[in-house]
C-alpha cells in the first residue's frame, strides 16, 4: 500500500490526514491551532506512523504559493500574529523528509470537489466557505488559480444594503464581504451566532444579498461552471434558494447560467473536501518528482 499525508490547516484547527494511493482517507487526526511549534509538535507524530510519499497541505492564509519566492511556503501578513512569517512548509520538508506539495485551504476543497464531489466532470468551478471568515478557491480549464499570488475572494468589497449600517469586522477592509458576511460579522451585528439565528429571516435575506453580490462578481469575472457553497454559515440551508433568488436578480439575465439550483450547491464532499483535494496534490507532487 502506497500512504501520502494531508493537512487541511485551518485557524482554529489542523484537520490531518493519511490517504492511500486512490485518493481515500484511512486515518485522521484533528487539533487545535496552537502556537506554530506546539502545533506541529502534535501532528509530525501523526505523520511517522506511516511511511507516507509525500503531503498536500491546504493552508489558511494569506501564503506565499509562489514557487522560486525566498517566501515560498511561508504563511503571510495573517492577522495569527504567533503565525505571521511562518515557514511551514520548509518546516514540514526538514521534518518529515518527504515533498509537500502547498496551497490555499478553499483551493484545495475546490480540487477535491471537482476530482471527487459536486464538479466531478467539468473543468472549472469556485469553492466557498463561509464561516469564521470567507474565501474562495478557483479551478479553471482544470487548473488551480494562481497568479502573482493566490486569490482572495472573500475581501472583495460589496454595496452595503441601504437597510444595514453595520460597520464590518474586517480589520484590514472593514466592511468587505468578510467584514459583512462572515460568521463573526453576524454574530457582532445580531448578537448572537448564526446557528442561533436560524428562524430569523431578515438576518438571512442581508446575509444572501451580500453573498449574492459577490457570486455575481465571481460568474462575471471568472465564469465558472459550478459554485460550491461550504462552510459553517452556509449550513443553514435556507441560504441556498435565498442567494439563488438574489443572484438572479442581480445578473437580471445578462449572462446565460444553468438552473441555478445546479449551478450553486453545497459540497459533495462535505467536510472532507480540504482534505481530500490535499490528498490529490500530495499525489502530484509524488509524480512529479518521480519524472
Amino acid at each position: 500500500m502506497v500512504y501520502y499525508g494531508a493537512i487541511e490547516a485551518g485557524g482554529t484547527k489542523f484537520c490531518c490526514a493519511i490517504g492511500n494511493e486512490h485518493g481515500e482517507i484511512v486515518e485522521e487526526l484533528t487539533i487545535p491551532t496552537e502556537h506554530p511549534e506546539k502545533t506541529l509538535r502534535q501532528l509530525i507524530p501523526f505523520f511517522q506512523t506511516y511511511p507516507i510519499e509525500a503531503l498536500g497541505v491546504g493552508s489558511f492564509g494569506p501564503i506565499c504559493v509562489k514557487e522560486g519566492d525566498s517566501s515560498y511556503g511561508y504563511i503571510m501578513n495573517t492577522p495569527k500574529i504567533e503565525w505571521k512569517h511562518y515557514p511551514l512548509i520548509p518546516e514540514l520538508e526538514k521534518q518529515l523528509g518527504v515533498p509537500v506539495s502547498f496551497t490555499t485551504d478553499v483551493n484545495a476543497a475546490a480540487l477535491g470537489e471537482l476530482t471527487k464531489g459536486a464538479a466531478q466532470g467539468l473543468t472549472s468551478c469556485i469553492y466557498i466557505t463561509v464561516g469564521t471568515g470567507i474565501g474562495a478557491g478557483a479551478i479553471v480549464k482544470g487548473e488551480l488559480l494562481h497568479g502573482h499570488s493566490h486569490p482572495e475572494m472573500g475581501h472583495i468589497l460589496v454595496r452595503h444594503h441601504a437597510s444595514d449600517s453595520f460597520a464590518g469586522v474586517c480589520p484590514a477592509h472593514g466592511s468587505c464581504l468578510e467584514g459583512l458576511a462572515s460568521g463573526p460579522a453576524i454574530e457582532k451585528r445580531w448578537g448572537k451566532p448564526a446557528k442561533e439565528l436560524g428562524e430569523q429571516e431578515a438576518v438571512w435575506a442581508l446575509e444572501a444579498d451580500y453573498l449574492a453580490q459577490a457570486l455575481m462578481q465571481y460568474t462575471l469575472i471568472l465564469s465558472p461552471e459550478r459554485i460550491i457553497m461550504g462552510g459553517g454559515v452556509m449550513n443553514q440551508q435556507q441560504l441556498f434558494p435565498l442567494i439563488r433568488e438574489k443572484l438572479a436578480f442581480y445578473l437580471n439575465d445578462y449572462v446565460d447560467l444553468p438552473p441555478l439550483d445546479t449551478y450553486i450547491v453545497s459540497p459533495g464532499l462535505g467536510d472532507k473536501a480540504g482534505l481530500t483535494g490535499a490528498l490529490l496534490l500530495a499525489m502530484e507532487r509524488k509524480a512529479n518528482c518521480s519524472q
